[in-house]
């Protein structure tokens, strides 16, 4: 939680205002070369405290695994949704990440009144929409969205790195770090790879 922070000012304002089920919505994985992204919508009770949460780049991922299981329990309803690589560069990466926050947010069951979405840019989710900068610092409902579509996309990454051992997905999980890069001048790319996020890297031998 930040410090100084109302860890639950955005939710209790939007009830105060009349809306009673408040969806947080953050997304995981933008920036890889590889594999999809994912995003999670979350609908938590009203004053519920979850002890521990933060926005999941500031968790371990031992202590995101505990959160996981910790916000399905204790959350009114969630949904994780993700758009695959393909579907990235086919419509690029802001309107991936769109794609996927809306197919968590049908995944919720009832639609929420409105949906606090981590950032500055508003996507069409079919429910009234609110971006909030930094949310996942700031919002309890948007943190719980961050670990859950965070530690989802680490567990698929690491599914995909038992198919293709070589690129050690398990360890970046997908991110362009030293060791992936030089892999994929090694290798090639494999089938998850973004091939419009590897033009820089590869040049012509991006498509593989």
């Amino acid at each position: 939680m930040a410090e100084g922070k109302d860890w639950l000012y955005f939710e209790n304002r939007a009830r105060e205002r009349g809306f009673a089920a408040v969806c947080g919505i953050d997304e995981a994985g933008r920036g890889p070369l590889a594999g999809p992204v994912f995003a999670a919508a979350v609908v938590l009770p009203p004053g519920l405290i979850i002890e521990g949460l933060d926005d999941s780049k500031k968790l371990s991922p031992k202590k995101r695994e505990k959160l996981f299981d910790i916000i399905k329990s204790r959350a009114v309803s969630f949904g994780i949704g993700f758009a695959d690589e393909k579907e990235i560069d086919s419509i690029n990466i802001l309107q991936a990440t769109f794609l996927a926050m809306k197919r968590a947010v049908d995944k919720l069951g009832a639609k929420p009144d409105i949906a606090l979405v981590d950032g500055n840019r508003m996507p069409c989710l079919g429910v009234y929409t609110e971006t909030i900068v930094k949310g996942d610092a700031l919002s309890e409902s948007i943190a719980a969205a961050s670990v859950l579509a965070k530690v989802s996309r680490d567990r698929l990454l690491c599914e995909i790195d038992k198919i293709y051992p070589q690129y050690g997905f398990a360890q970046h999980k997908g991110y362009g770090t030293r060791q992936h890069v030089e892999m994929l001048k090694k290798y090639g790319p494999c089938p998850v790879h973004r091939r419009t996020f590897l033009k820089k890297i590869l040049g012509n031998n991006a498509d593989g």
